[in-house]
């Protein structure tokens, strides 16, 4: 079973050279740490920050420079900064070439719920219905269940809905997992965890084809 750092490793095996990537708020973030060797890519945070490097070490940080999720972050050389309306431009006009996002619940068939949940307080939508509108090619981070042991892979979501049909992959603690229009293709399997374990943890409909590889990360 993989901790939230795993899940981040696992998703930055996804990155390729000259990527645009937009990371979404929570596990997400993770991701910049983990950029395998010999590639280039290029973080993109839609409150107007393009170069995003990896989390600053403690008594390094710079309140100043912060992602989405009023995080601080560091930047690489040729960083630069623009206001939101830019940023936004740049989702829009689909010069995001991946988005990693976390989720509270994902169907079956892509729909991604992530920013509400009625009655509780959370920041807002920021800008994750403009990134799954327009991002070619969604890749979720999250938990597979929730903390009271259900899952949050989904027939069909009952929270507010984010986008629809719109998530290309899933990786969780215990799967890597592919949204296809039968449903959840599982793809690798966390280290440890059976396909078994997987089954009974997933509500919506689970493909399983031959021997599933357990994931190096």
């Amino acid at each position: 079973m993989l901790d939230k750092t795993g899940i981040a490793k696992r998703i930055a095996k996804e990155l390729k050279d000259g990527y645009f990537v937009n990371l979404g708020i929570g596990i997400p973030t993770l991701v910049a740490n983990y950029i395998p060797e010999g590639i280039e890519v290029e973080f993109q945070s839609e409150n107007g920050v393009l170069g995003m490097g990896p989390f600053p070490y403690e008594g390094e940080e710079d309140a100043d420079i912060i992602n989405a999720g009023k995080q601080t972050i560091t930047t690489l050389p040729g960083a630069s900064f623009f206001d939101s309306a830019l940023s936004f431009g740049m989702i829009r006009g689909k010069h995001v070439d991946l988005t990693i996002l976390g989720a509270m619940e994902v169907a079956e068939n892509g729909d991604i719920a992530n920013w509400k949940i009625p009655g509780k307080m959370v920041k807002g939508m920021g800008g994750a219905m403009d990134l799954v509108a327009s991002a070619e090619n969604i890749i979720v981070a999250m938990m597979h269940t929730n903390k009271a042991g259900q899952s949050k892979l989904l027939k069909q979501c009952s929270l507010p809905l984010t986008g629809v049909n719109c998530v290309k992959k899933v990786v969780t603690n215990l799967a890597v997992m592919e949204v296809t229009e039968n449903g959840f293709k599982l793809l690798e399997r966390a280290p440890g965890v059976s396909v078994e374990e997987i089954e009974n943890a997933t509500e919506g409909a689970l493909i399983i084809e031959g021997d599933i590889p357990e994931m190096s990360i």
